[in-house]
């Protein structure tokens, strides 16, 4: 995050600092991958982590994480802060996603009502330096790549066109003021106009992806209409003139301990504390009618997840809200504990910094009995994400490009951006270097799924797939 020392040199002394981290950390030196001779077990890593979770849910995790060396890419980010930890370190830090792969960027509906492009999990959220994003981002379509069936040039072309867009973006960042900085953002329309660009270029070669253009405009316009609404009728049913969650075992689930009201009701006041007095206004013409358990994602499952459904003036005007579990980092053992001492706080905070807007309902609070730390926000708010395994070359290329630019402007907001965008320069040696860096990693994260298929068939790790 922005170093105060810094916030008043000149742009020659910022720049100067972004040539003097090449001396210590060139620039071709994130090319390297190489497991440390000390490397732990991977597989005990990821274990290590079902402790804390909820023992139904722990073979559902691995059942997910099992489907691809992609999708158990999803669910190591513990594991590859391990393995960033002892690299090279260019000491221009930011704030960290923390777990920058692709399958975490998407749209949203910003408090405007504008659908935007952006990261959108934080879970693992922390200051740390500006590479690790970039690494794990391009690692991860280097195997969205392969999961398709591209070719290997395509691979790293993809991983290059990540990384080219984010130093060229960054590049313009540095040149930009700071309110214009904090003000930049990716709309949807952009991704649209970028699919445009690319058949326009390829038209006179015949390869024009008219379907891909189409299945754009109409995720689009699909997105803009997942609401509350929307999911109360996928979510719920009205029986006697009472709108509940209804159970979809075991990944919707009612839970015993979760009908309790007068628990519900204050850790809801409690959440409700951690919100602007505008927000907690809002809520207040909202009642909390019904909570259960819902499984999300991969690396996230067995994990403590709740959804609470809410509703204000009748039965048609629902609102529902996430709430999920906030442990520490995984990248803290390496980087320093947080100066939050709420993990959820930690969460909504990350967030608000590297999101051009965010949810007006994130919030955080503490469960009990047991004094869990958690965040809470939206379930659905025009939010969508794309499907990599649809796409084809030149649109994985397009959302690489999108997604390197994304996580520039995050980056630009927290970070010394004149002195990384120095850093970085303009010729294509820091591109070529994590695109080395990413087919190697990429390498290495299907070794390690390998070693997880090998544990799943000697029984050694329970799965429940297919959920």
């Amino acid at each position: 995050m922005t170093d105060q020392k810094w916030a008043h040199h000149s742009v020659a002394e910022r720049q100067a600092a972004g040539r003097e981290a090449r001396k210590s950390a060139p620039r071709t030196s994130h090319g390297a991958w190489k497991p440390a001779s000390d490397r732990p077990d991977p597989l005990a890593l990821l274990r290590a982590q079902d402790e804390n979770r909820v023992a139904d849910l722990v073979p559902i995790r691995w059942g997910r994480m099992s489907a691809s060396p992609f999708t158990f890419y999803r669910g190591s980010a513990v594991l590859m802060a391990a393995d960033l930890a002892p690299m090279t370190r260019t000491g221009l830090d930011v704030q960290l996603c923390g777990d920058a792969h692709v399958a975490n960027f998407g749209l949203y509906g910003s408090p405007e009502r504008e659908l935007l492009f952006d990261v959108n999990d934080f879970d693992e959220t922390l200051p740390g330096p500006f590479e690790w994003d970039l690494k794990r981002l391009a690692a991860s379509f280097v195997l969205a790549s392969r999961e398709n069936g591209f070719d290997e040039d395509v691979a790293r072309e993809t991983a290059l066109a990540a990384v080219r867009s984010y130093r060229e973006h960054m590049t313009a960042y540095a040149e930009m003021h700071e309110l214009d900085v904090w003000y930049s953002r990716v709309v949807a329309d952009d991704l649209l106009e970028m699919a445009r660009a690319s058949r326009a270029a390829k038209a006179t070669s015949g390869s024009v992806d008219k379907a891909g253009i189409k299945w754009t405009e109409k995720n689009l316009a699909k997105t803009r209409g997942r609401d509350s609404l929307q999911a109360a009728g996928k979510l719920t049913e009205v029986v006697d003139g009472v709108r509940r969650i209804v159970d979809q075992p075991p990944l919707v689930m009612h839970m015993e301990g979760l009908q309790d009201a007068a628990l519900i009701q204050g850790l809801f006041d409690q959440y409700k504390r951690t919100l602007a007095d505008d927000r907690r206004t809002l809520l207040d013409r909202f009642d909390i009618v019904d909570v259960a358990r819902k499984v999300v994602g991969v690396g996230s499952v067995g994990t403590r997840c709740f959804i609470g459904l809410l509703l204000g003036r009748d039965l048609d005007d629902p609102l529902f809200l996430q709430v999920k579990e906030a442990g520490p980092s995984v990248l803290e053992p390496y980087l320093g504990r947080s100066r939050f001492t709420h993990a959820g706080h930690r969460v909504v905070a990350g967030q608000r910094l590297m999101q051009a807007a965010s949810d007006i309902f994130l919030g955080w609070m503490t469960g009990k009995p047991e004094g869990r730390q958690f965040y809470w926000r939206q379930l659905r708010d025009m939010k969508g994400s794309l499907d990599t395994a649809l796409l084809r070359p030149p649109g994985m290329e397009i959302l690489a490009t999108l997604c390197g630019w994304t996580l520039a402007r995050g980056h630009a907001r927290s970070g010394r951006r004149v002195a990384i965008a120095s850093y970085l320069g303009v010729s294509g040696r820091f591109d070529e270097a994590i695109a080395d860096f990413a087919q190697a990693y990429a390498n290495q994260a299907e070794k390690d799924y390998a070693a997880l298929l090998k544990a799943i068939k000697q029984g050694k790790i329970p799965v429940e797939s297919g959920v």
